[in-house]
């Protein structure tokens, strides 16, 4: 009988482990009014995944411009940010959080999606150029 507690002791231990693997491992999101607030104290990069059309239509300042089909073999490009915060947008926050999911399977460590991308944004009020 304590060999059987044991074995279930051990095996929930690893699935805890397990679990706890895989929600870190998970993309966190940010609304439009965090994402604002860490692009003003410069406390993360944002990566703008639309199309060229979309970015010449207007983007925030200070954005990265990667669409998300070349983001795959842009990655070098922000090789400096791997440790940084990322918040990753795009027009709705669905191209944005596949984008995000490709940094953090490339070893990006701390990524975030912008909710409701810069549609939210333009909502909110906030500025774009």
């Amino acid at each position: 009988m304590r060999v059987f507690f044991k074995t279930v002791l051990f095996v929930s231990s690893l699935c805890f482990s397990v679990v706890n693997i895989s929600v870190g491992a998970e993309v966190g999101s940010l609304s439009v009014t965090e994402a604002s607030g860490l692009l003003t104290e410069k406390k993360a990069v944002i990566i703008d995944v639309r199309e060229n059309s979309e970015w010449s239509e207007g983007h925030i300042s200070g954005a990265i411009h990667i669409p998300l089909a070349q983001l795959p073999e842009r990655l070098a490009e922000l090789k400096a940010y791997q440790s940084s915060p990322i918040i990753t947008q795009c027009r709705s926050g669905k191209r944005s959080a596949q984008a995000a999911d490709v940094l953090k399977s490339a070893g990006f460590s701390k990524v975030y999606n912008m909710e409701g991308g810069l549609n939210a944004w333009d909502k909110a009020g906030l500025k774009t150029e």
